[in-house]
C-alpha cells in the first residue's frame, strides 16, 4: 500500500490508559509466568498501535507543517506523550517488581530489564507537565525553522534549498549564501534565544524534580545508554581532540590550499574537491541508480528497495513549510519505513538513498524481531552505525550517481566524514556545558561555542559572516534543540562505519555480510558487543581513534580526485 494511503486513526490517551490498566491488573494478579508473558504480548501490540499512529501523524505534519489536521494530531501526541511515557513507566515497574521476574529474565532478553531500569530513571509522574511544555517548545522551534524564507538573489527559498549553494564552486556564491543565512537567522535571534533558554530551563527543572544535579544525567537515561556513560564520553572527547583533530586540521588545511584558499572560512567547509564538488544526477536518475545498486547488493536489499519504491515511501522535494531536516521513520503495524529529505542538487542528496536507507533497511529487517518493541534498533549509536555504514557500502556504485566524478565524491565523502567527528564531538561538549550551567546567558553560550570551534575546528574562521561570527552557528543544528545528547552517537557510529569501509575495500562481500548480521539483530545486543562480533574495535579502546585516523588518512591519499 502506498504510504499516502495508509489509514490513520488517533490513539487516545483514554484508550491507552484503560488498556494498560487492564494489562497491569493481569501482571499483578498473575498465577504463573505464562500469564505475564501474555500480558507482555498485549502491551507490545498496544505500543505498536500507538507508535504507528503517532509516527503517521508526525510524518504528515512534517511534509506540510501548516496542514491544520495533522498539526492538531501532532500537537495531540505532544500533549499526551508524557502521559503515555508514564504508562510505560508503570508497565516497566510492574515487570521489574513482578514475583516471576527471575523466570522472565530467563525467558526474555536480559537487556529488556536494563532498559526498564533506564525508563524508571528517566521518567516520573511529577515531570509530565514539564514534558508537555518541552514538546511544545520543540514544535515551536521546528515550525519556526520550517517557515523561514531565505531570499537569495531575488528568489525566496527554504534553508535546505539555500544550502545547496553552500557547495558551489564559486567562492563568492558560497559567501553570499552564508551571508543570507546569517542575516535571515538574525531576524529571528530573539525567538531562537528565548526558545532555547526555555528548553534548557524546563529540562533542568525536570532533572531537579527527579533528584539529579542537572539535566546531563537525566539526558543520558533518556537516551537509554546501556554500554557507556558520561565519563566514557568525556574520555572520547579528549581522545578526539588528541588523535583526530590534528589529522583533520592538517588534511583540511592542505585541501584548502589545493582549492586556492588560504583564509579558510565557514563558507568553504562544504567544498573539498578542486573544480567544485561533484553534482549527482537528477532525482529520477538517482532513484533509478539506487534501485540498481540495492539489487546488486543482494536479494534482501532488492526486495526492500522494490517495496519502498512501490509504496512511494520517499518524500525528497524541498518546499516551503516542509520540515527542514531529514529522517527515517517507520509505521510498525504496516511494516513500512518512510524517508523524508530535502534534495537541493548537491552531493548531499545521495545521503538520502544511502544514509536514510540504512535506517530503513534495518527497520525492514527487524519488523518481526521478538524484541523490536522493547529494544528497537538498539541505542542511537547502533542505529547510526546502520546508516553511516550503508553510505560507505554504496561506494562501489557511485559511478551510477556521479559518472566519471565518482572518485571525487568518494574523496569528498571520506574527508567530510572524518571532519564530522570533531564537529559532532564539539556539539556534544557544548551541550554538556550548557546543561551543567543552565543559567548561562545567550551571549555566554555563543562565546562558549566560539571557544569550542577554536579547539575542535581550529582551521575555520567565522569572521565577516553576519550573525554567525557571533557564535550562533549552533542555532540551526536542529538536534541541539530537539534531541539533546543525541549528536555524539553519530560520532561513535562514524568510527564503526569507517571500519566497515576499510574492511570492504579488501573483502566487500564478507564485510557486507557482517553488516547485515549486525543490522538484523537490532537492539538484542549491546553496541560494543555487536562491534566485537563484527570484528570492529570500540572507539572507547585506548589508541583506537589514533589508529583509525591514520588508516583513513592513508586511504584518502590513495583516492585520485
Amino acid at each position: 500500500m502506498k504510504v499516502s494511503d495508509l489509514p490513520y486513526k488517533r490513539v487516545t490517551i483514554e484508550y491507552l490508559t484503560r488498556e494498560v490498566n487492564d494489562i497491569l491488573h493481569t501482571i499483578h494478579n498473575a498465577i504463573d509466568v505464562e500469564q505475564v508473558l501474555e500480558a507482555r504480548k498485549r502491551y507490545n501490540k498496544l505500543r505498536r498501535e500507538y507508535d504507528t499512529a503517532s509516527a503517521l501523524s508526525y510524518m504528515r505534519y512534517t511534509i506540510n507543517t501548516v496542514d491544520e489536521f495533522y498539526l492538531r494530531e501532532k500537537d495531540y501526541y505532544d500533549e499526551i506523550g508524557p502521559a503515555a511515557a508514564n504508562l510505560d513507566l508503570e508497565y516497566s515497574k510492574a515487570l521489574m517488581e513482578c514475583k516471576f521476574r527471575t523466570e522472565l529474565e530467563q525467558r526474555l532478553n536480559p537487556l529488556i530489564f536494563r532498559s526498564f531500569e533506564n525508563t524508571m530513571k528517566s521518567m516520573s509522574p511529577e515531570i509530565v507537565t514539564d514534558m508537555v511544555e518541552e514538546n511544545k517548545l520543540v514544535s515551536e522551534y521546528s515550525q519556526l525553522m520550517a517557515g523561514m524564507d531565505f531570499t537569495f538573489r531575488g528568489e525566496k527559498m527554504s534553508r535546505a534549498m539555500l544550502m545547496g549553494y553552500a557547495s558551489d564552486n564559486d567562492r563568492n556564491t558560497r559567501k553570499e549564501c552564508y551571508e543570507v543565512l546569517g542575516t535571515t537567522l538574525e531576524k529571528y535571534a530573539g525567538q531562537l534565544d528565548r526558545i532555547f533558554d526555555d528548553l534548557v530551563h524546563v529540562r533542568d527543572r525536570m532533572a531537579q524534580k527527579m533528584g539529579y544535579q542537572n539535566f546531563v544525567e537525566l539526558g543520558y537515561y533518556r537516551m537509554n545508554r546501556l554500554c557507556y556513560n558520561v565519563e566514557m564520553i568525556r574520555r572520547f572527547r579528549k581522545n578526539v581532540l588528541r588523535d583526530i583533530v590534528p589529522v583533520v586540521a592538517r588534511l583540511r588545511t592542505e585541501n584548502a590550499k589545493c582549492l586556492g584558499i588560504h583564509d579558510f572560512k565557514l563558507y568553504d567547509l562544504s567544498v573539498i574537491v578542486p573544480g567544485g564538488d561533484p553534482k549527482p544526477c537528477g532525482k529520477k536518475e538517482i532513484f533509478r541508480a539506487a534501485k540498481e545498486m540495492y539489487h546488486n547488493m543482494g536479494n534482501e536489499t532488492a526486495a526492500f528497495i522494490d517495496m519502498m519504491l512501490k509504496n512511494e515511501a520517499f518524500d525528497v522535494d524541498a518546499r516551503k513549510n516542509k520540515w527542514g531536516g531529514g529522517y527515517c521513520t517507520e509505521f510498525v503495524d504496516y511494516h513500512q519505513p518512510f524517508i523524508l529529505a530535502n534534495f537541493n542538487g548537491s552531493a548531499d542528496d545521495i545521503d538520502t538513498v544511502t544514509h536514510e536507507v540504512g535506517h530503513a533497511l534495518n527497520a525492514y529487517l527487524c519488523f518481526d524481531n521478538e524484541y523490536a518493541v522493547e529494544l528497537g534498533c538498539g541505542g542511537m549509536e547502533t542505529a547510526e552505525t546502520h546508516s553511516m555504514s550503508m553510505e560507505f557500502f554504496a561506494w562501489p556504485y557511485m559511478e551510477s550517481f556521479f559518472g566519471e566524478n565518482a572518485p571525487k565524491y568518494r574523496f569528498r565523502h571520506a574527508l567530510d566524514a572524518l571532519s564530522f567527528i570533531p564537529y559532532g564531538t564539539m556539539v556534544d561538549a557544548f551541550q554538556h556545558i550548557v546543561y551543567e550551567q543552565p543559567d548561562l546567558t545567550p551571549h555566554q553560550r555563543n562565546v562558549i561555542w566560539l571557544e569550542l570551534e577554536q579547539q575542535f575546528r581550529p582551521y575555520i574562521s567565522m569572521e565577516g559572516i553576519p550573525y554567525l561570527e557571533q557564535g550562533t552557528r549552533w542555532q540551526y543544528q536542529m538536534h541541539i534543540f530537539e534531541t539533546p545528547f543525541y549528536y555524539i552517537d553519530y560520532c561513535l557510529a562514524q568510527t564503526a562505519a569507517f571500519q566497515f569501509l576499510l574492511a570492504s575495500l579488501s573483502d566487500y562481500d564478507g564485510a557486507f555480510s557482517r553488516y547485515l548480521k549486525f543490522s538484523r539483530q537490532g537492539g538484542e545486543k549491546l553496541w560494543t558487543d555487536l562491534l566485537s562480533e563484527a570484528g570492529l574495535k570500540s572507539p572507547f579502546e585506548e589508541g583506537a581513534l589514533k589508529a583509525l585516523s591514520a588508516s583513513v588518512e592513508k586511504m584518502l591519499n590513495t583516492i585520485i580526485c
